[in-house]
């Protein structure tokens, strides 16, 4: 063959050698990814264990036990909130016919527009004392402020709730997709041998489905955690706000560490018991030999299945947004004023370039493990995989720790040698944060291109690799014209999943670079709650492109 190209045979010898570098430089590069994945956990150990244990005590006899408690409690009520009302609407949609199946079927996706901190905002306006409801019942039953009891809106329950309404779409997406591929012949023997409906649903269809609805569950919890903006406006001290709190109020950056650390082993906990039950998950589907079919509801019962499946979408879509509104249109704030101009600017720039860097590095560690499979590049993507079970917050201290060290160890070394202050370099810049971005939701763009890359047989990089092209030429000719809908999926994910991201903004953004997200929360912590539902209400309009993608996907199934 060499003969026939190049009598000298030196054009295949090249060719080699440029597979080879080109293999190497995408082998870096996906190590280099892996390792910045893995600094935030590094540096936050690191800072946590040089702190001794006088802080840990300290923390432990004050703080700590408060933390663990809210932390726990909000888990276990989230958890089982997600479970029963995503379990619950999941059955009742894939088994059942009743009035507004099928609207309700994609509307149920909804909620995961929402960042359960918006929702907040607009149920505080409604639920809290001096809130449309509370003056309402005043007002027709002439009692006073302490004439009755009512549920608070600000308490460890109402952050719960918030949660609940828009975490519950994992599960409920998850438990969907286990029951529609159940075959319809265990459910049909477990009718014959006398269990009624509701028997063999729990006894046939629910264990087969469990390690979806456990994996929808655990996915629930870890934002949960995760979360900074509801339990912070709510005034409920979990380890999310104790690590801002420290970092920031206290200046304490080692007891920000410790925190940190113990949130960080809660979540990769909650990681661990989320891969072990999405790998078991293939042994519960079965081959499905009949499909399942849906039985007809009468009577009251057709209602009582419309008015479960249509609440959380009351709750959790209709609501908010008409309270969003009102507030919105009552707070006399304008979208086109250069204040509001630059939020949006700010925020479409950090999305867009984190987006981006993102796509790349799924790119790069996706197509590296394709090229050379094998336990260092399974590793490298294990390690960036991480990130989704990594709180904001923690990110955050894990970066800013080492990142300041160097800042500041440069800046003493040029003062010493030259007489010249370098400053902060990356310590409080745009791409630190946009770094923070890439590792918190690199799990989310690692997901949908791999979903695409399944789909390429390996025949075609074999034949691309004999027609002469490199690992670089198969990637540039080959697979990014076949994964265009999936990378622009993954680009709309991650670009959403920024606007609404909090905690790590807060600690990490630029002097005077705000956000639409900051400026919500920042109006909403000053109780200016009709100021804030505008940029929540951005945030949402934004929210909603995904899971428009993610609707239209599920009615697609669902044919």
């Amino acid at each position: 063959m060499a003969t026939l190209s190049d009598p000298s045979g030196e054009r295949p010898v090249k060719s080699r050698a440029r597979k080879r570098r080109e293999a190497r430089l995408l082998g870096t590069g996906a190590l280099v990814l892996a390792a910045l994945c893995l600094l935030p956990m590094l540096a936050v150990l690191i800072t946590a264990l040089s702190g001794g244990t006088d802080t840990l005590a300290q923390l432990a006899d004050t703080v700590l036990p408060g933390y663990t408690g809210a932390t726990l409690a909000l888990v276990v009520l989230v958890g089982t909130g997600t479970f029963m009302i995503g379990t619950s609407t999941a059955w009742l949609i894939s088994m059942y016919e009743f009035p507004g199946r099928r609207w309700l079927e994609v509307l149920l996706v909804l909620p995961l527009a929402f960042p359960a901190y918006v929702l907040a905002y607009a149920y505080t306006h409604v639920l809290d004392h001096p809130g449309i409801v509370q003056a309402t019942l005043r007002s027709v039953m002439g009692w006073g402020p302490r004439d009755y009891w009512f549920p608070e809106i600000r308490s460890l329950g109402g952050a719960a709730a918030m949660l609940i309404l828009v975490l519950y779409p994992y599960v409920y997406l998850l438990a969907r997709a286990a029951f529609v591929q159940q075959s319809a012949t265990t459910f049909f023997a477990a009718r014959a041998l006398g269990r009624t409906p509701f028997r063999a649903f729990l006894e046939v269809s629910m264990p087969m489905a469990r390690p979806a609805i456990a994996a929808g569950v655990l996915l629930a919890t870890m934002e949960t955690i995760a979360d900074f903006g509801t339990v912070s406006y709510f005034g409920v001290h979990t380890f999310a706000t104790g690590i801002y709190t420290s970092w920031f109020n206290m200046g304490d950056r080692v007891a920000a560490s410790q925190l940190a650390l113990g949130l960080l082993g809660f979540a990769l906990l909650l990681a661990v018991l989320e891969r072990q039950s999405r790998g078991s998950a293939k042994y519960h589907g079965g081959k499905r030999q009949e499909a399942m079919p849906r039985t007809t509801l009468t009577g009251w019962h057709r209602w009582s299945a419309t008015i479960l499946c249509g609440a959380p979408v009351l709750l959790g879509v209709v609501i908010p947004i008409v309270t969003l509104l009102v507030m919105g249109i009552g707070s006399e704030q304008n979208l086109l004023s250069r204040r509001y101009i630059r939020f949006i600017t700010n925020s479409l720039t950090l999305a867009s370039a984190a987006a981006v860097l993102t796509v790349c590095a799924a790119v790069i560690l996706g197509y590296y493990q394709r090229v050379r499979p094998g336990p260092r590049s399974d590793a490298a993507l294990y390690i960036a995989r991480l990130g989704y079970a990594i709180p904001g917050g923690v990110i955050a201290v894990g970066l800013l720790v080492p990142f300041a060290l160097f800042d500041n160890t440069l800046d003493a070394w040029m003062r010493a040698n030259f007489d010249l202050s370098t400053g902060l370099l990356l310590t409080g810049s745009i791409w630190l944060l946009v770094g923070a971005y890439m590792i918190r939701f690199l799990a989310a763009a690692l997901g949908a291109y791999e979903g695409g890359q399944a789909t390429i047989n390996l025949n075609l990089d074999y034949a691309a690799r004999v027609l002469g092209q490199t690992a670089y030429g198969t990637l540039r000719r080959v697979h990014l014209p076949i994964l265009t809908p999936s990378l622009l999926t993954a680009l709309l994910i991650v670009f959403v999943d920024v606007m609404k991201e909090l905690p790590a903004t807060l600690i990490m953004r630029p002097f005077n670079y705000d956000t639409l997200a900051v400026q919500a929360y920042r109006l909403a912590s000053d109780e200016r709650l009709e100021g804030a539902a505008v940029p929540s209400l951005l945030i949402v309009a934004v929210g909603l492109l995904p899971v428009i993608l993610l609707c239209r996907q599920v009615r697609r199934q669902s044919r």
